[in-house]
């Protein structure tokens, strides 16, 4: 059996003697009297990670668990921080949560922190979206906001968003400058948790109408809707928020005909119907593709329980439901807001989009044929609102996306939004639709227009300490030793954006990359394919994502260029050894 190493029985031990309640320490003897030595490990061998978004764990006692004490202690910090950047201010921030297991006790948490550091809270008194956060706070003004929110993680999991003044999540400096506060939380004494009742404000469906409101005006394509408002649609939150925003706004745009997932509509922490709450697994929209072929319906949308990521599927030309990848949806999604602008004539030469180095090249190739400028950024969508930030009152933001299902149309909100994304998707398809073309049938036309690009997504899971140095060792190897050929094709350039470089293997020549630092490699190949290994920033996984384009002369010929492009990812992957 294994043995507790010296530092984790001391940590046990301060948790054992220290100022947490009998709750906390009844779990902890349990575990001990049990020997679960390394679920003790796990617990106890760290603090917590708090990044540069924020945390995310299993729920349970210990310094590397979410509880309590993790999330008062983040509070606190963040507090601290706050202080610091607006000293002599009255700092008001907001607080919101999802359908997790907890999360509205962990909110309340947070919030009697803030309110007990002398914060004006505005404080969602029922769970809501993650993307209504970044909207309200902005609305209300506030300098900071918390999301209570594990995403699509498995159940056991919550987490906590942190957000700044612009409605994202914190970026460089700042990012860094919470992350210090946070780690100065050394003993739990430090942390505030005598809440001031009064700092504390209810919010609730006031911003739920305004941000409706404000999503209405971006339509482009009312007409469509109006014509095609009939549209057949199947919606599941999987036991999310999304059913608190999703069908008000699809009932907004003008949609009549929007078919509830009745087994999911329920928010349940639990997430009892689907073994993920991912709409990114196939297993996830098994209840709404059942639904969908009952009713014969024109469209597929599913969000995950914080509502900020949704999947689709669409028939094809067989009339089978298939269901699109994150880069499919975010080509699509790009390709017709850019063509409805463009037909609207408000194309003026100052507008912008924005993707991210992992997704698909595609996006960029619309980009260039309509003349907008495209911007790419690292991974993580706190690095496009970023730019969004930056160039506000300077040029025109019409959509951004990456290729992990997340997608934003307008300026209204400073992250992914699902509920913005269901309601775009929706009226993307009646556009075609009243067009005479399926959705299907307009993805195989912009392949056959810009090329046909398969990606995918490798993911590999390494759980625990020993996970953490397994993940760490791989991309030490692919530092070390990279591949100088994939699918048969030479490796041309290799960016580490860790290092800040970009190198041609061949000449051994040099350049700068103009990124923040961020662990991940990629390998550009001489036919244009490109792997990027990058270890994830939030589950103990490392990701591969790989790229192939291939010509599609003919839209009759997708399905067999498709499985050519298929065997090329293997063979590439195969390549890697993973």
């Amino acid at each position: 059996m294994q043995e507790l190493e010296a530092s984790v029985s001391k940590k046990i031990n301060s948790w054992l003697e220290g100022n947490y309640d009998e709750d906390t320490k009844s779990q902890i003897k349990k575990l001990l009297d049990e020997k679960a030595n390394i679920e003790l490990t796990d617990s106890f061998y760290r603090d917590l990670e708090f990044g540069t978004g924020g945390l995310r764990g299993t729920m349970g006692p210990g310094s590397n668990r979410v509880n309590k004490y993790t999330m008062g202690s983040a509070t606190q910090g963040l507090c601290n921080y706050l202080k610091n950047k607006y000293p002599g201010e009255k700092v008001k921030v907001a607080v919101a949560h999802d359908s997790r297991n907890n999360s509205d006790y962990f909110a309340r948490i947070t919030a009697n922190v803030f309110a007990a550091n002398g914060m004006h809270v505005y404080f969602f008194k029922e769970l809501r979206p993650t993307p209504l956060l970044s909207f309200a706070i902005r609305q209300l003004g506030c300098k900071s906001g918390v999301m209570i929110t594990a995403s699509h993680n498995p159940k056991e999991y919550n987490g906590y968003k942190a957000y700044g003044a612009d409605g994202g999540q914190f970026t460089s400096p700042d990012d860094t400058m919470v992350m210090d506060r946070v780690s100065e939380i050394s003993d739990i004494d430090q942390v505030n948790f005598n809440s001031i009742p009064e700092n504390i404000e209810t919010i609730g469906e006031e911003m739920d109408q305004l941000y409706l409101d404000q999503i209405a005006l971006l339509s482009v394509s009312p007409e469509a809707i109006q014509r095609q408002n009939d549209l057949k649609i199947v919606y599941s939150p999987i036991h999310g928020t999304g059913i608190t925003l999703v069908p008000a706004a699809l009932q907004k745009f003008g949609f009549t005909k929007v078919t509830l997932v009745e087994e999911q509509i329920k928010p349940d922490g639990n997430f009892p119907t689907v073994i993920y709450p991912n709409p990114e697994e196939k297993e996830a929209l098994n209840l709404a593709l059942k639904k969908a072929k009952e009713i014969d319906a024109d469209l597929v949308l599913a969000t995950d329980p914080d509502a900020d990521r949704v999947g689709i599927a669409i028939k094809n030309d067989k009339g089978e439901f298939i269901l699109l990848n994150g880069n499919q949806t975010g080509s699509l999604l790009i390709n017709y807001m850019l063509t409805a602008w463009e037909q609207k004539g408000r194309l003026t030469g100052n507008e912008y989009i924005v993707s991210t180095i992992v997704t698909t090249n595609l996006i960029n190739e619309i980009a260039k044929a309509k003349k907008v400028t495209c911007y790419n950024t690292l991974t993580g969508f706190k690095w496009i609102a970023a730019i969004m930030t930056e160039l506000e009152g300077k040029k025109t933001f019409i959509a951004g996306g990456e290729e992990s299902y997340g997608y934003l149309v307008g300026d209204l909100v400073r992250d992914k939004d699902a509920v913005i994304s269901c309601a775009f998707i929706a009226e993307m398809t009646a556009f075609y639709k009243d067009q005479g073309s399926s959705l299907y049938e307009a993805m195989l036309q912009m392949y056959h227009q810009y090329g046909l690009y398969n990606e995918k997504l490798v993911s590999i899971t390494r759980k625990g300490k020993t996970g953490a140095e397994e993940i760490k060792a791989m991309m030490e190897r692919f530092r070390n030793a990279p591949p100088l050929t994939l699918g048969g094709s030479a490796v041309l350039t290799i960016k580490d954006y860790e290092k800040g470089i970009e190198t041609d293997p061949a000449s051994g020549d040099i350049k700068k990359l103009d990124y923040p630092k961020s662990d991940v490699l990629q390998f550009i190949t001489a036919d244009g394919s490109i792997v990027s290994a990058r270890p994830s920033g939030t589950e103990p996984k490392i990701k591969f994502y790989c790229s192939v384009k291939a010509d599609l002369a003919d839209v009759h010929k997708y399905d067999e260029t498709d499985k050519q492009l298929d065997e090329k990812v293997k063979t590439i992957m195969d390549d890697l050894g993973v």
